[in-house]
């Protein structure tokens, strides 16, 4: 890859920021458990420079319990009710694997669904996207967030989880969803041993290969404290940035971060490093 490539796709990636509405997620669970909370980080995200925020009302880390629906509605409706009001321009995503709360999301000023059973868990997920005229990101999960990481296994990794990718996507299309609107997720960390999750990044052109926009979630997740030896996910941002550089330069469209003003300044000292326009000494 030349080094104009990697400064292009630099350029071109677009920053999620994960605004999770819960007491028990793995890294911010109880940091944003009111709407005050909640809209002076999304001021923080908007100022920073992000591009989609990710409001979350359940939690999806290893061995997380379910919550009714109508508890997730109570946490995120109000959240996303205020950021829409306050910043009408910003894109908001719905991280629910629910088609009644991704419903009542995009009534109440949501625009995209983030679906981590890719659209398995909810049968009518991809018709309420197209309904509403909604991007949708369909993530690879093998399990559920109860069990799966109790010895998940492949075959081929990179193989297995591709060609699920394309089934959903190809169903999704099916149902009236644009392909311009499919975002796709390997599911980092979902269903994956430490060693799937590099594999998977070092084969991220696999995924560009299927033809949709790529989506890379590996913030602060339990393999980047593996293999620094970080137990702490709140101090994996250096781990994270990593690989968000890595993502990032192999053409990945989108990555979800807990950080994002840590994050723009890393993609910013990336594209600095390949600044054709700042002389090199021989």
């Amino acid at each position: 890859m030349k080094m104009s490539d990697i400064k292009q796709n630099l350029s071109n990636v677009r920053v999620m920021g994960v605004l999770n509405i819960t007491p028990d997620s793995f890294s911010d669970g109880g940091v944003h458990f009111n709407v005050l909370s909640s809209l002076s980080t999304a001021q923080e995200m908007v100022n920073s420079g992000v591009y989609v925020i990710d409001v979350g009302g359940e939690s999806t880390r290893p061995g997380a319990d379910v919550i009714s629906s109508s508890e997730e509605l109570a946490r995120t409706i109000p959240v996303i009710q205020s950021i829409r009001e306050k910043f009408p321009d910003v894109i908001i995503s719905i991280d629910t694997y629910k088609s009644l709360v991704a419903e009542k999301a995009l009534q109440s000023g949501a625009n995209w669904i983030n679906d981590i059973s890719g659209g398995t868990f909810s049968k009518n997920m991809f018709e309420i996207a197209a309904k509403y005229d909604a991007n949708i990101i369909i993530s690879h999960i093998k399990g559920t967030p109860k069990d799966m990481q109790k010895n998940p296994h492949y075959e081929d990794v990179v193989g297995e989880i591709c060609g699920w990718l394309d089934e959903q996507a190809r169903k999704a299309q099916h149902c009236g969803i644009e392909a311009e609107k499919i975002i796709i997720d390997p599911g980092i960390g979902f269903g994956k041993r430490y060693e799937d999750n590099i594999t998977i990044l070092r084969n991220l052109y696999k995924f560009k290969s299927l033809g949709y926009k790529v989506l890379i979630g590996t913030s602060r997740k339990s393999f980047i404290g593996h293999y620094t030896g970080e137990k702490d996910p709140s101090k994996r941002d250096a781990g994270s940035y990593i690989t968000f550089i890595w993502a990032a330069s192999f053409g990945v469209d989108f990555i979800r971060v807990h950080n994002v003003p840590g994050t723009m300044q890393a993609l910013k000292m990336a594209d600095a490093l390949l600044d054709d326009d700042i002389p090199l000494n021989s």
